[in-house]
């Protein structure tokens, strides 16, 4: 220890005392918790759009659907502003998901007319 600190309880720069090390652990934990809630809500997200793609497939729909996709985009827009989050950032995260699910379609699509996958895909 240098001088300057003799006597002083405060941590050093960069040190953490066990206070923060707890406070740390507690927000990660619902950090990881929010996580975990992202990928299931995904997952029954995309459980849906498949259901979607079946659909659309058995009717000869196509895979996108522009008018419905900038409709969402606008919504999640207006969300993410009333919730404080970025809504560019929102954006983003809405057409990657779009895109997965369009590609999803487009496979389904394709199935359905024979290109590939097995009967029970087409189910």
């Amino acid at each position: 220890m240098d001088s300057s600190s003799a006597g002083n309880n405060a941590p050093a720069p960069g040190e953490l005392t066990q206070d923060v090390r707890d406070e740390l652990a507690t927000l990660r934990d619902s950090i990881d918790n929010i996580d975990a809630a992202i990928v299931h809500i995904l997952a029954e997200r995309f459980k849906a759009t498949q259901r979607v793609g079946r659909l659309k497939a058995r009717h000869s729909l196509p895979a996108a659907d522009p008018a419905r996709e900038a409709r969402q985009i606008t919504r999640l827009r207006e969300l993410a502003e009333n919730a404080k989050l970025d809504p560019a950032f929102a954006e983003k995260l809405l057409n990657f998901i779009i895109a997965e699910v369009i590609r999803h379609h487009e496979t389904l699509a394709n199935e359905a007319q024979g290109k590939g996958g097995t009967a029970q895909d087409r189910l």
